[in-house]
């Protein structure tokens, strides 16, 4: 099946059943980088593309891509080609867009992607690079204690079918509480906007909230949430994939030089955020500013960066448990992942910059 009917027929299905889809588009911008063409394209002796069309939110989890376009690393390493950005509020949205045709690239999170991916036959996209790693909790009303008192209560999450909302639902069912995709069960798993959820704890309407930073320290913060679950906790060593940058198959393979100098922007920028903390916090907490109209105050954002650490890694050992928790709460089905990953080009690109190449375990191109 060609990969444009696969598009049509995966966005008119909405990524998967019962995924909803909204559009969460909050706003965008774009920026034209300046100068000659594309490294990268130079390097290789290929044509870069004239436009790269690239989604993220504006979120913590998602600094890499906040300070590869506001640093200027990305237009430093495409070059001629043309940056445009939008904004989503969650994945399922965002992964709609990439597979409508409306994005080339896209930072998300691996459950969407994993669905995108699933809808599509193992077509539609390719895992290139990670971007962060932790950075998600469980944030409830402080006179919740235990997992038993969270039956018979609303608890939110940033979009049905999202990282967030597959954590959710798949620690609750742990638990033997259960949260049905139709609504039903024990405790309602309420999808909606981050900013809402932060509105609708402050009004007493939900009881809690599985959500990425910088909402869940927000919660803390501003609304007197504590926090119940801290993902982290949950995985071997603490290390599981909040986002990845995945990309087009269609683009990768005509444009693979523009990949390059997307993934050299994004290793420019994870290396300044690790060697200047301080400012890139400033600098990120300006983006979410000029994004959402909201600024961060200094606590928020200190601690949406303790919780969560950028990286170029995509924590491929961690993708088949995140399917296999979707799966058993009936937001996917099994599929066979092999050939999700495409690190071929990070990891040159990591062995040229003196860094090691992070793994694809197993199930890279065949």
């Amino acid at each position: 099946m060609r990969i444009k009917t696969l598009i049509r027929s995966a966005a008119a299905l909405g990524i998967a059943a019962g995924i909803a889809v909204s559009a969460a588009a909050c706003g965008s911008s774009s920026s034209s980088s300046k100068g000659g063409s594309s490294a990268a394209a130079a390097a290789s002796g290929g044509t870069a593309a004239s436009q790269l069309r690239l989604g993220y939110f504006a979120n913590v989890t998602h600094a890499t891509a906040m300070v590869a376009v506001a640093h200027g690393d990305f237009a430093k390493a495409l070059g001629s080609t043309k940056l445009s950005t939008q904004i989503y509020n969650a994945g399922p949205a965002e992964m709609t867009a990439l597979l409508g045709g409306q994005l080339d690239a896209a930072y998300v999170g691996p459950s969407s992607a994993l669905s995108a991916y699933v809808q599509s036959h193992g077509e539609a996209l390719r895992i290139v690079a990670g971007a962060t790693t932790g950075g998600a909790e469980l944030v409830v009303k402080p006179s919740i204690t235990s997992a038993a008192q969270l039956k018979g209560k609303v608890l939110a999450t940033p979009q049905k079918g999202n990282t967030q909302d597959v954590a959710l639902r798949y620690w609750l069912k742990q638990q033997g509480l259960t949260a049905n995709p139709d609504g039903t069960g024990d405790v309602s798993v309420d999808p909606q906007d981050n900013a809402t959820t932060l509105d609708q704890f402050k009004a007493g309407h939900i009881d809690g909230a599985w959500l990425p930073e910088p909402w869940a320290s927000r919660l803390v913060a501003e609304a007197g949430a504590k926090v119940l679950v801290d993902e982290k906790d949950l995985w071997p060593n603490g290390q599981f994939a909040t986002t990845n940058l995945v990309v087009s198959t269609d683009f990768l393979k005509k444009h693979p030089e523009t990949v390059k100098a997307l993934i050299d922007g994004q290793i420019a920028a994870n290396a300044w955020i690790t060697s200047d903390p301080a400012d890139a916090q400033k600098l990120v907490n300006s983006e979410l500013k000029r994004l959402t109209g909201k600024a961060l105050t200094d606590a928020e954002i200190a601690r949406s960066f303790t919780e969560q650490k950028v990286t170029n890694d995509p924590d491929a050992s961690t993708l088949q448990t995140a399917l296999d928790h979707a799966v058993a709460v009936d937001l996917l089905k099994k599929t066979d992942l092999h050939g999700i990953f495409d690190l071929s080009i990070l990891n040159a690109e990591l062995t040229k910059n003196g860094q090691s190449a992070v793994s694809d375990a197993g199930l890279g191109q065949k």
